[in-house]
């Protein structure tokens, strides 16, 4: 059974791709503390299941702390044993949605044509990742949504506090942003300033829109 997108302020989710465990708490408690409301380490970080572990504990009820580039029904396993709740992929698979759903998480997996779309749709998936929306864009989402379910849409690759009003304007409610918020190397500071810029940005777009 699928499990709907909760309700949050802000759909935001913030990529660490690259991040170590050492650094894991202190980056996840600035974005936290900026108002992010979920966090994705990629399962191509080091350590990844030891940072998720970590940020789920850093976390406060009402915070997605989960796995992103998950490939395997495996991964979900572990990434329910590290106590996380959002999975988040890059492609359509059927098997890997319906394990995740056997542990009550939210998905969020990677689609770019309508066949995809729809089959996550039809999977059950909690929100489609629209991936990378730069090569696609406002109009080419736009286009797809318009034959698409009632399902929440994100953006993910190439967004920034740049462009949020592009894609809220054609029905984009939900957005991941990696590298314009996370780079490895970067400070905690880096981080929080990054954090700060983005959240003020997308409450102006959402009043605007």
């Amino acid at each position: 059974m699928s499990v709907p997108f909760p309700p949050m302020k802000r759909p935001l989710v913030a990529i660490l791709r690259g991040v170590k465990p050492d650094e894991a708490e202190s980056i996840v408690g600035v974005l936290i503390e900026a108002g992010m409301t979920a966090i994705e380490i990629p399962l191509n970080s080091p350590e990844p299941f030891r940072s998720i572990e970590i940020a789920v504990k850093r976390a406060p009820a009402g915070i997605l702390i989960g796995a992103g580039t998950v490939l395997t029904a495996q991964d979900v396993d572990r990434l329910h044993d590290v106590g996380g709740s959002l999975m988040v992929s890059p492609n359509v698979d059927t098997s890997v949605l319906a394990r995740a759903h056997t542990h009550g998480m939210v998905t969020m997996p990677g689609v770019f044509t309508p066949t995809e779309a729809l089959l996550a749709a039809r999977s059950g998936a909690s929100s489609l990742k629209f991936f990378p929306a730069s090569v696609l864009g406002p109009s080419g989402i736009s286009a797809i949504r318009a034959v698409l379910p009632d399902v929440m849409i994100a953006a993910v690759g190439g967004i920034s506090e740049q462009n949020f009003s592009d894609y809220i304007n054609v029905g984009v409610s939900a957005f991941g942003m990696g590298s314009s918020l996370y780079k490895p190397g970067m400070t905690v500071a880096d981080v929080a300033g990054r954090a700060k810029i983005t959240v003020e940005a997308y409450d102006r777009a959402m009043s605007k829109g």
